[in-house]
């Protein structure tokens, strides 16, 4: 997504990320959110991960969107957390008054999957690195490949 100006929502096994583009306009902004909640309402997620790694400058409306955003979600029974915020990016928000105090954050889309329980098993059932000894409980399980092992796999499941 580095060159383009479009939004995305993606999803893996039982969580979607939302992925923002690099310079996102208004509308992509108001669009992506829509988008998030109508695919919240259709496949019921355990969690939806906000990806503003691509943003390089943020504005009050963004913010403000992406923290409401992060509130809907939790709303409608998932969990929110903001990935790959850039230290100017932070600074901004900071300055601006967004704390986004309520919002949970995480410093990379594997450290998020890893807060909502997703936890990836190499082909020798040994966990992968970078994932998170906290998620071996009711966690979706995935081989090598990327399939779901174990009865945890199903989507929905572990909420």
């Amino acid at each position: 997504m580095r060159t383009t100006d479009t939004a995305a929502v993606t999803q893996v096994y039982d969580v979607l990320i939302a992925a923002f583009p690099g310079r996102p306009t208004d509308q992509a902004v108001d669009d992506l959110q829509q988008d998030v909640l109508a695919q919240m309402e259709e496949t019921n997620p355990r969690g939806v991960i906000l990806d503003i790694s691509e943003v390089t400058t943020l504005d009050s409306f963004f913010a403000r969107v992406i923290s409401e955003t992060a509130g809907m979600v939790e709303l409608m029974g998932g969990e929110a957390i903001v990935v790959g915020m850039r230290p100017s990016v932070a600074i901004t928000a900071a300055e601006l008054g967004f704390g986004l105090d309520a919002v949970e954050t995480a410093r990379s889309t594997d450290h998020a999957l890893s807060m909502l329980g997703v936890r990836v098993e190499d082909a020798d059932g040994e966990k992968a690195e970078g994932t998170n000894d906290e998620a071996t409980t009711d966690s979706t399980k995935l081989d090598a490949d990327g399939t779901p092992t174990g009865p945890a796999s199903s989507p929905g499941g572990g909420r």
